[in-house]
């Protein structure tokens, strides 16, 4: 059994996480934290304390689904406690980057922008696509879109397929957020990343091969957190019991 804390346990990706655990055999939620204490509440299922100083409850995992700012706190009691950690939290700044990689000497830390097994598969796709179709002469765009709540753009899995398309071409390529400012065509060398923002938008990537007459668009669409949150939980059975180092979802896929 997997004893998990979650990280954010009172926003929206925590409580999906929590009710998604329930469903799930070998893992169990014994514990978590957010902004402010929830001893007591039986709707929660499990006490969730404002602070990591309070926790009363051993557990083996962290799962981590807070905000940005919040994870400093997070890296804090990490490196104090030396537990495991599933790092799911997207708009990372360089420095709390850079920090997790050290931190992995010492702690098993599993880091994705996205906890989907359809988006880890597509990463891996669309590495293939780009090798042979970027020296035909495709150009490569990604678009994405997200609910108004989300407050990083682009977000962290546009990015991660950005990054598995530049790999695949040996960094050839020039990530552009904006063309406002430019009148010029396109370069072969550039990689177009948009991103959209509205309503209630479900979490949508299209990575897009537009060559001449001929467009191949690979595209994932999540209508509900709970794949994540079932991402989530599979790799935090997956470190549980890690030695240290940093992981990603393609360890728990392969």
């Amino acid at each position: 059994m997997t004893k998990v804390l979650i990280f954010g346990a009172m926003g929206a990706m925590g409580k999906n996480v929590a009710n998604c655990a329930k469903l799930m055999d070998g893992i169990e939620v014994v514990a978590g934290v957010d902004r402010e204490d929830h001893l007591d509440d039986p709707s929660i299922g499990f006490p969730v304390y404002g602070s990591f100083d309070n926790i009363k409850e051993d557990f083996d995992v962290v799962i981590d689904f807070s905000v940005a700012k919040a994870v400093d706190g997070l890296l804090d009691y990490l490196e104090k406690s030396g537990k495991p950690c599933v790092q799911c939290t997207t708009g990372l700044s360089d420095a709390q980057i850079q920090r997790i990689q050290t931190l992995s000497t010492k702690n098993a830390i599993l880091r994705s922008a996205n906890m989907s097994i359809g988006v880890n598969l597509l990463l891996e796709l669309v590495k293939v696509a780009a090798q042979k179709l970027y020296e035909k002469g495709f150009d490569i765009e990604i678009v994405e879109q997200h609910h108004h709540r989300k407050q990083d753009a682009p977000s962290g899995t546009a990015l991660a397929l950005a990054d598995a398309v530049n790999e695949a071409l040996d960094q050839k390529l020039t990530y552009v957020y904006d063309r406002s400012q430019r009148r010029a065509a396109r370069p072969h060398e550039e990689l177009g990343i948009s991103a959209v923002r509205g309503g209630t938008l479900p979490g949508v990537h299209d990575v897009i091969f537009a060559g001449d007459d001929e467009v191949i668009t690979f595209n994932h669409t999540a209508y509900s957190r709970s794949i994540f949150a079932n991402g989530a939980l599979n790799a935090a059975k997956f470190l549980h019991g890690k030695a240290a180092g940093l992981y990603s979802m393609q360890d728990v896929l392969s």
